[in-house]
C-alpha cells in the first residue's frame, strides 16, 4: 500500500532520507495546479499517473503549452488504468540513466540486495533490454545506491522479492521512483549473475523461512543481458498479433530463453506482445554481446514481425558496445531495420 502510489512511496522515502526527484508533493488533478508545479520545478517536467506503472501515462513537457496540451490524456489515461485521475509533476533528469536494485526481505528482520540491473534501454518508457552489472556505473556509486535501496526497504519493514528503482544523472547523483513490490520481468538477469533462483526465495520467504544467504555470502560473476522479444514492429513499436509459423533457436552454452510461445502458436491483441525473454550469460560483457549476436543471427521466427531485427542493430551499435546509452538511446538512434 505504501509504495503502489507514487506520491505515497515519494513521501515515505522522503522521510526515510532517500533521494527522491524533484517533484509535486501532491497529486493533482486540475490543470493550474499543474502549471504552478511545473513553473516550481522548472521545465522540462514528466507528468505522470499517480498510481501508474509500466511507462503508462507518462508524457515529457518541454514547457507550459506542452503541459496544457498532455494533461488532459495524461489524466484520462491514469482514471482508465489505475482508477483515479491524479497526477503528479517531476523534473525531467536529462540524460538519464534507469537503474534498479533487486532486493529482498523476510520476517527476521533481514535484507539484503542482489546487486542492479540497467534498463536504460526503453521504449514508450518500457523496457526492452536490462543487463547486470551497469556499464555506466562506479562501483562507488553501486555501492551507495545498494546501502540506499536496503534504506528504502527497510523504511517499509518490506518481506520478500522487490526492487527498487532510481534514476541517475550524468555526474552518477540518483534519485528514487518507485519501488515493485514483485518480481520483475528481467530477474532473470540477476539469477545468471548470482546462480540464485529467486522463484525458490519466493516460496521460501512466503512460508516464513528466513533468506537462505546473507548479505556476505551473496556474490556475482560475469554478465548478463536479457532481451525482451515482442510481436511488433521493430520501427513503430505497435503490436503484431497473429500466428507464428516457425519459432526456433540453436542451443548455445549461456543463453537462456523464457517463453510461453513455440512454432504454430497464436500471439492474440489481448495481452502484452512480449512472446520470450532471451537471456545471455558470459564471462564478460564483450562475450555476451558476441554470444547475443549470434542467437539473433541464427533465431527463426516467421509468420509475425517481431524486434528481433532492432536487437541486432543495438547489439552493432557503438554507443552500446561502449555502455555509453542513456534511456533516450532508441528515440536519439536511427535504425534500418529490416522487417
Amino acid at each position: 500500500e505504501l509504495m503502489g502510489d507514487k506520491i505515497v512511496s515519494r513521501r515515505t522515502m522522503m522521510e526515510a532520507g532517500v533521494p527522491v526527484v524533484p517533484g509535486s508533493e501532491e497529486g493533482t488533478s486540475t490543470l493550474e495546479e499543474a502549471c504552478r508545479l511545473a513553473e516550481l520545478i522548472g521545465y522540462p517536467v514528466m507528468l505522470k499517473a499517480s498510481g501508474g506503472g509500466g511507462g503508462i501515462g507518462m508524457i515529457r513537457c518541454e514547457n507550459e503549452q506542452a503541459l496544457a496540451k498532455s494533461f488532459g490524456s495524461t489524466k484520462a489515461r491514469a482514471k482508465a488504468y489505475f482508477g483515479s485521475e491524479e497526477v503528479f509533476v517531476e523534473k525531467y533528469i536529462e540524460n538519464a540513466r534507469h537503474i534498479e536494485v533487486q532486493i529482498f526481505g523476510d520476517d527476521y528482520g533481514n535484507n539484503v540486495h542482489l546487486y542492479e540491473r540497467d534498463c536504460s534501454i526503453q521504449r514508450r518508457h518500457q523496457k526492452v533490454v536490462e543487463e547486470s552489472p551497469s556499464p555506466f556505473l562506479t562501483e562507488e556509486c553501486k555501492g551507495k545506491m545498494y546501502e540506499t535501496a536496503l534504506k528504502a526497504a527497510s523504511a517499509v519493514n518490506y518481506k520478500n522479492a522487490g526492487t527498487i528503482e532510481f534514476i541517475v544523472d550524468e555526474q552518477e547523483n540518483f534519485y528514487f521512483l518507485e519501488m515493485n513490490t514483485r518480481l520483475q520481468v528481467e530477474h532473470p538477469v540477476t539469477e545468471q549473475i548470482t546462480g540464485l533462483d529467486l522463484v525458490e526465495w519466493q516460496i521460501l520467504v512466503a512460508r516464513g523461512d528466513k533468506l537462505p544467504l546473507l548479505q556476505n555470502e551473496i556474490s556475482r560473476s560475469g554478465h548478463a543481458i536479457e532481451f525482451r522479444l515482442y510481436a511488433e514492429d521493430p520501427k513503430s513499436f505497435l503490436p503484431s498479433p497473429g500466428k507464428i509459423e516457425v519459432f526456433q533457436w540453436h542451443a548455445i552454452k549461456g543463453v537462456r530463453v523464457d517463453s510461453g510461445y513455440d512454432s504454430a502458436s497464436t500471439v492474440t491483441p489481448f495481452y502484452d506482445p512480449m512472446i520470450a525473454k532471451c537471456i545471455i550469460y558470459s564471462e564478460t560483457r564483450d562475450e555476451a554481446i558476441r554470444k547475443a549476436s549470434k542467437f539473433f543471427a541464427e533465431l527463426e521466427l516467421k509468420g509475425i514481425n517481431t524486434n528481433a531485427p532492432l536487437f541486432k542493430e543495438i547489439l552493432m551499435d557503438s554507443d552500446f558496445k561502449s555502455g555509453n546509452y542513456t534511456t533516450s538511446f532508441l528515440l536519439n538512434k536511427t535504425f534500418s531495420v529490416n522487417i
